[in-house]
C-alpha cells in the first residue's frame, strides 16, 4: 500500500508540475508547503495546551481557596515588567573579558540571598483577598515572559499557603489530591525554561531568573506543597541540576565568567532547600572525584616519560 501511495503522489506531481519547473524543484516546493503548515499546526496546539494549562491553574486555585487575591509588590510580572520600563546598566557585562567580576553587583551573592528573603517578606506582608484570582497572564513576547505563567501560579500557591498559616484565610489544600498534574507541569514547565536560559544567557541577566529559582526553591521546602511535587517532578529536579552542573563544566568561552556566576548562584539558592542540599552536595563531589581521577590518569600518563 505504501509502495502505491508513493508511485499515486510522484505521478500526481508530474502531471500538476507548472510548466518551466522541474519535478524536483516542484516537490521540493510542496515539501516546503506541508511542513510550513505541520509547523502552524504545532504552533497552534502548543498556545491551546498553554491556555489549558492557564484555565486548569486558575481553576485550581479558585478550588482551594476561592476568595483570594495576590497582592505582590514582587510578584513575576511585575519585576519583570520594572526591568523593561528602567533597565540597569549592564554595560561592563557586555565588554567584560571575563576576566573580572568583582564590580558585578548584579550577581553579588549578598544581593542574591537578599532577593530570597525580600521574596519571603513579600509573601509574609501579603494580607488582603478578594473575589478572584488575577489572571495569570501567558500573552507572552519574550522567553522570560513564558516563564511568569509558572511562576505567577507557584506563587499564588506560596501566598495562600501562607495566609492559611496565620489564620488570615481558610484554605483547603486537599484539593491538590485531585489535580497534583497541574502544580508537577507547572513546576516541569519552570524548570525546562530555566534550563533554556541558563543553557544561553542573555545580558543583562534578569533578577527574574532568580526570583524563579526562590519561588521553586520555596516550594519545594514547604513541607505541604513539596510532597505534590517531589511525587511526581524529582527525577526532573534532579536533571535541571545535572545540567546547571554541567553548563558550567563545558563552557569555555573567553567571557563565560559572568554567566557561569549566575548559574552558580542558582545552584546556591537550590542549596538552600533541605530536601534538595544532599544531592545537590553528591552530585559536585561526584564531578570533583571524576576531575581528580583525570589528573591522577595524566598523571600516571606523564610520569612513563
Amino acid at each position: 500500500f505504501l509502495k502505491i501511495s508513493k508511485l499515486a503522489l510522484a505521478f500526481a506531481i508530474i502531471h500538476s508540475k507548472p510548466s518551466g519547473k522541474s519535478c524536483k524543484e516542484y516537490t521540493e516546493h510542496l515539501a516546503k508547503i506541508v511542513s510550513e503548515q505541520d509547523f502552524g499546526w504545532k504552533s497552534k496546539v502548543e498556545a491551546l495546551e498553554a491556555e489549558v494549562l492557564r484555565l486548569r491553574q486558575e481553576l485550581l486555585l479558585n478550588k482551594i481557596c476561592p476568595r483570594f487575591c495576590l497582592e505582590n509588590d514582587a510578584s513575576a510580572k511585575t519585576l519583570l515588567d520594572q526591568e523593561c520600563i528602567n533597565p540597569m546598566s549592564y554595560s561592563s557585562q557586555l565588554e567584560d573579558s571575563g576576566c573580572d567580576v568583582s564590580n558585578d553587583y548584579a550577581f553579588d551573592s549578598l544581593g542574591i540571598a537578599s532577593d530570597f528573603h525580600q521574596y519571603e517578606h513579600n509573601v509574609d506582608t501579603s494580607k488582603r483577598w478578594l473575589e478572584r484570582v488575577p489572571p495569570l497572564n501567558l500573552c507572552c513576547t519574550s522567553k522570560e515572559e513564558s516563564l511568569t505563567a509558572p511562576v505567577q501560579f507557584l506563587q499564588h500557591l506560596l501566598e495562600i499557603r501562607k495566609l492559611s498559616e496565620g489564620g488570615i484565610l481558610q484554605a483547603d489544600f486537599t484539593e491538590l489530591e485531585n489535580d497534583s498534574f497541574t502544580v508537577c507541569n507547572s513546576v516541569s514547565q519552570l524548570l525546562d525554561g530555566l534550563t533554556v536560559f541558563y543553557n544561553s544567557p542573555k545580558f543583562p541577566v534578569s533578577n527574574f531568573l532568580s526570583e524563579a529559582v526562590c519561588v521553586l526553591t520555596s516550594l519545594i521546602t514547604d513541607n505541604k506543597l513539596s510532597n505534590h511535587v517531589l511525587k511526581k517532578c524529582f527525577k526532573k529536579l534532579e536533571e535541571f541540576k545535572k545540567n546547571l552542573i554541567q553548563i558550567i563544566l563545558r563552557n569555555s568561552s573567553v567571557n563565560r565568567f559572568q554567566a557561569l556566576h549566575a548559574v552558580s548562584n542558582a545552584l546556591v539558592l537550590l542549596g538552600r532547600s533541605n530536601i534538595l542540599r544532599n544531592s545537590l552536595i553528591s552530585l559536585l563531589l561526584s564531578e570533583v572525584r571524576q576531575f581528580a581521577e583525570h589528573l591522577l590518569q595524566a598523571h600516571q600518563v606523564l610520569s612513563s616519560f
